[in-house]
């Protein structure tokens, strides 16, 4: 085994595969640090401070539905159009300087002006979501469909030690600003959002200097806008030419939308059990630091015995966790439940991409990962309303994740119709 991981590593550790993935690492950060921590704290605290919660919340939940409904419409044409040119690493640029800079400028918005705010974490938003279609899209030009399971899971591994390790010194900082040479919280949370835009800048520098997209330029035309939205069309009714890939989707469609809402409601989830603060923003890092070797050893799993089969594991795990959850009674358990599923959330995000990797036209990458990015914020809906329509039954918190087991279930279930293709189990070379 020891030989077979030095192999892997020597197939992996070479400049392209590194350059790819440490993307990843700056991305992710803006994901953890301002996605799930900072937004939400800075908007109910400082640019929205003395509203009412539920306001404050609505106006949290539109901001993001805007963000999602601009990424749907997006997507699927962005990829088609960058297929079209051979343009996928200039497109992530785009995207990626675009929501670095105005996650940049929330730290220069002044107290009470949520509505520059909410447009700014709105543009923010697009630009990660935006950049990730064509990030995920370049996996096939830095390796070989027998690594797709172990590259893609480095990315979210690199991911994971990354954002935990930015949201570490800003958390530090927001508890003790003397220390770290402020003034005061507000001078912090300037310096927080500036150095979140500038760590996802500079992480996406080796990729757009390194990786190559490895296909011709086509000459593209005037009206390619008009061509792809055709193209788009003529794509939907030629995926009952790629069956596998259509089956695949539906099971991740179900799944991911499970693992996307353990994400967003841990939070909320613990404070109704009553946690504090600081033990939830600690279960959050926890998850992190977890899923940075846990990635890593998921990657060499998926690699060993399919990007299916591994993901059985980590539907497994999800659905052992939404069952304890039940009996879940002290934080020292919640952070037990937070190193369960930061073992597993990556790999499975890992798993999903390469195995859907190896089921596309290699010539398509862009456009399919447009759909594969527009599915997957449609699922981001599915699992919080089969929430919100579980509250009505129960209003216990321990129940919170129960309805989200069907969603688990199903995708396992869908995916024996998926068969792997032979490139993923061929002794080739990356």
């Amino acid at each position: 085994m020891a030989r077979e991981i030095r192999q892997l590593s020597g197939k992996l550790l070479n400049r392209h595969s590194i350059s790819w993935a440490l993307y990843d690492c700056g991305s992710s950060a803006f994901a953890l640090s301002v996605l799930a921590v900072l937004f939400p704290l800075a908007l109910g605290g400082h640019w929205s401070a003395g509203d009412d919660g539920a306001i404050v919340t609505g106006r949290l939940s539109s901001a993001n539905a805007v963000a999602s409904l601009a990424v749907f419409l997006l997507a699927p044409v962005l990829g088609a159009v960058a297929d079209s040119g051979g343009f996928r690493k200039r497109f992530l640029f785009l995207f990626a300087v675009l929501g670095a800079i105005a996650t940049a400028g929330l730290g220069l918005v002044g107290a009470g002006e949520w509505p520059v705010a909410l447009l700014l974490f709105v543009i923010a938003s697009v630009g990660y979501y935006g950049a990730n279609v064509f990030y995920d899209s370049l996996l096939v030009d830095v390796t070989g469909p027998r690594n797709y399971s172990a590259v893609s899971a480095l990315g979210f591994s690199l991911g994971y030690f990354g954002s935990a390790l930015l949201l570490t010194l800003h958390v530090a900082m927001l508890r003790a600003p003397a220390s770290f040479g402020f003034t005061d919280t507000t001078a912090v949370m300037t310096f927080v959002f500036v150095s979140a835009a500038v760590w996802w800048v500079l992480f996406v520098l080796p990729l757009m200097f390194v990786v190559k997209e490895h296909r011709k330029q086509r000459e593209t035309r005037s009206g390619v806008i008009r061509d792809a939205y055709r193209a788009l069309a003529v794509t939907f009714q030629d995926l009952r030419r790629y069956r596998q890939a259509t089956r695949f989707l539906l099971a991740y469609f179900l799944y991911i939308g499970g693992v996307f809402t353990v994400i967003v409601m841990a939070l909320n989830f613990g404070q109704r059990l009553g946690f504090s603060q600081g033990d939830l923003v600690a279960a959050l890092l926890i998850t992190n630091f977890a899923g940075f070797p846990a990635t890593l050893a998921y990657g060499y799993i998926g690699h060993r015995i399919g990007p299916r089969r591994a993901l059985y594991i980590g539907l497994s795990v999800y659905i052992v966790v939404a069952c304890w959850a039940v009996f879940l009674e002290n934080v020292r358990q919640f952070y037990m439940m937070a190193i369960a599923i930061g073992m597993v959330q990556g790999g499975v995000q890992g798993m999903s991409r390469s195995l859907y990797a190896a089921l596309i036209p290699v010539d398509k990458t862009g456009e399919f990962f447009g759909f594969y990015n527009t599915l997957t914020k449609l699922a981001h809906v599915l699992g919080p309303v089969l929430v919100g329509l579980g509250v009505l039954f129960s209003d216990d918190p321990k129940f919170l994740l129960i309805p989200l087991l069907p969603l688990f279930i199903g995708g396992a279930l869908m995916l024996l119709r998926v068969s792997e293709p032979e490139a993923l189990a061929a002794d080739e070379t990356a």
